[in-house]
C-alpha cells in the first residue's frame, strides 16, 4: 500500500499543526490548528471575520491547499486534544472535506462549541467521540486507534493509523506522566505493545527537544504549588494567580488550595469559564457549589468590585493572561483598567511557563513589568512542562522502534536537538530520520 505524508502546518513553528497521511486511496488528517501569535501580533484583528486564505496568508492557519496534491479521498479529521494550536482552524478549514471530525468527549465538545461561535464557514461536519483506548475503522484495510496519554490538558491521545505497512504513531504533546493529577496515567503499555506490532513511522513533539533529562509529572507542580500558596497563608493583601484556562488539573489544584488557606477562589475570564465549565458539565472534574466562574467583562469587572469592596485578603482570584495577551484579565489589572487595585506586596502567581515564541515572551514581559511597577511580587514558573524533554524523548523511541522518524512542533533550531537524539540511536538524516518544512510531502511507501 502506498503510504505518504504531507506535513502542512506545525513543522516550522510551535502552532498551526496540520499532518495529512495517505494510505492507499484514503486519507486521514491529524490536527487542524491555529497560530495564535500571528493573529496576536496584530491589533484589533478578529479571526472570525476574516476569509480563510487571508488568515492562510497571515500565517495564522495551516495552507491546506497542498491536499490537492494527495490523490486519496478524506476519511477523517482527527484532533488529538482541545488546545487552540490543534484545534483552532478547524471551523475554518474543516468544511472543505466530506470526512467526520473523530476525536475524544471533551475535544469534541470544544470543537463544537467553536464551530458555533464561529459560523462564517458552515462547517457541518459530523462530530465523533471516541474514547481512549478505543479504535475504528476509518478506511479500507486501515483502523483508527486512541492511545491515552497525559498532557496540560485533560482528554489527550495520541492516534495511531495502523496500515498494511505498519503504524503511523502522531506524537504530538504529551507528558510522560505516571501520577497525574486527573485522568489515567499515560498508556506506555499499549505504545510497547504497538512498537512489537511494527510502527512505520512515528511524528514526535520537539517542543522541549533541547532540554535535558525528565519533565516532571503534574503531581510535582501539584507540590510546588501547595508549597507557593501555603506561604501565603498569614499574608493580608491581594493574591492574584494565572494560568492556562485549559489546564483543568491546575485550576482543581489552585481552587482547593485557595480554599485550605482561608480564601474563596472565583474563576475570571472567557476562557477559563469556558474549559472550566465544560469540564465539569461532562463530569471530568468537581468543583466547589459556590465556586464563581465569569467569563462576560461587565461580570468580571463587577467581581472585581465586589472583591474590593470585601476585602481582597478574601478572595483568590485566578485569572487569564499568563502570556501576557494584551486583551486578557491580568494585563488590563496590570495597566489598571480594572476595579482590582494592586498594592505593594500583592502577590501574582504566574503557574505556566510562556510559550518559547517571540511575541509571547514580549507580551509576558511587558506585562511583568507593569506588574512590578503596581508594587506586585511575582511568584514566576509555578509550573511543568506539558511535553517530553530529552529522556521521554529517548523511552518513546525505544518503545515504538519505528522505521521512520519525523519530528514536528518546533522551528528548525527547536527539533536539533531530536536530530541528534535521533541520530545518535542509529537514524539518518535523509533515510529513515526526516526533517520537514510546511507544505512537504514525502512518500514512505511506494
Amino acid at each position: 500500500m502506498e503510504i505518504e505524508i504531507a506535513t502542512i502546518g506545525g513543522y516550522e513553528e510551535v502552532g498551526r499543526q496540520m499532518t495529512a497521511i495517505r494510505a492507499g486511496n484514503d486519507v486521514v488528517i491529524f490536527d487542524m490548528g491555529l497560530n495564535l501569535s500571528k493573529v496576536l501580533i496584530h491589533d484589533n484583528v478578529e479571526t472570525e471575520r476574516m476569509h480563510s486564505l487571508d488568515l492562510i496568508d497571515m500565517g495564522a492557519i495551516p495552507d491546506d491547499r497542498v491536499m490537492s496534491d494527495l490523490e486519496g479521498d478524506v476519511k477523517a479529521i482527527v484532533p488529538t486534544h482541545g488546545h487552540l494550536d490543534h484545534i483552532g482552524a478547524i471551523s475554518k478549514l474543516a468544511h472543505r472535506y466530506n470526512a467526520p471530525i473523530i476525536a475524544t468527549p471533551f475535544t469534541i465538545e470544544l470543537v463544537k462549541q467553536q464551530i458555533q461561535s464561529e459560523d462564517k464557514f458552515g462547517v457541518e461536519n459530523q462530530l465523533v467521540k471516541m474514547d481512549a483506548g478505543d479504535s475504528r475503522p476509518v478506511g479500507e484495510g486501515l483502523e483508527l486507534e486512541f492511545v491515552n496519554v497525559t498532557h496540560s490538558i485533560i482528554d489527550a491521545i495520541n492516534p495511531v493509523l495502523h496500515t498494511p505497512e505498519g503504524a503511523i504513531v502522531y506524537g504530538l504533546d504529551k507528558r510522560m506522566d505516571h501520577t497525574p493529577v486527573l485522568g489515567d496515567p499515560i498508556d506506555m503499555k499499549r505504545f510497547r505493545e504497538i512498537g512489537r506490532e511494527g510502527v512505520l513511522a512515528y511524528i514526535e513533539d520537539c517542543t522541549n527537544a533541547n532540554k535535558k533529562g525528565r519533565t516532571p509529572s503534574e503531581s510535582v507542580a501539584r507540590a510546588h504549588l501547595k508549597d507557593v500558596i501555603y506561604s501565603m497563608e498569614d499574608y493580608d493583601g491581594g493574591i492574584v494567580a494565572t494560568t492556562f484556562s485549559s489546564h483543568i488539573a491546575r485550576v482543581t489544584s489552585l481552587v482547593e488550595f485557595a480554599q485550605e488557606i482561608g480564601r474563596q477562589p472565583v474563576l475570571l475570564g472567557r476562557s477559563m469559564e469556558k474549559y472550566s465549565g465544560t469540564a465539569e458539565r461532562l463530569n471530568f472534574v468537581e468543583f466547589p457549589g459556590d465556586l464563581g466562574m465569569y467569563g462576560h467583562r461587565k461580570s468580571v469587572d463587577r467581581t472585581f468590585t465586589r472583591i474590593m469592596k470585601d476585602g481582597k485578603e478574601d478572595f483568590l482570584p485566578v485569572i487569564t493572561g499568563h502570556q501576557g495577551e494584551p486583551r486578557a484579565m491580568l494585563t488590563r489589572m496590570a495597566r489598571g483598567e480594572t476595579p482590582y487595585e494592586l498594592e505593594d506586596g500583592d502577590k501574582v502567581i504566574f503557574s505556566a511557563r510562556v510559550i518559547p515564541e517571540p511575541t509571547n515572551e514580549g507580551q509576558r514581559y511587558q506585562a511583568e513589568q507593569l506588574l512590578k511597577m503596581q508594587g506586585a511580587r511575582i511568584y514566576d514558573d509555578v509550573h511543568v512542562s506539558g511535553h517530553l524533554n530529552q529522556e521521554g524523548l529517548y523511552e518513546m523511541l525505544r518503545a515504538l522502534n519505528p522505521q521512520h522518524v519525523i519530528p514536528a512542533h518546533q522551528d528548525l533550531a527547536g527539533q536539533s536537538g531530536y536530530v541528534s537524539l535521533a541520530s545518535n540511536e542509529g537514524y539518518k538524516m535523509d533515510r529513515d530520520l526526516h526533517v520537514s518544512h510546511n507544505g512537504n510531502m514525502m512518500q514512505l511507501v511506494d
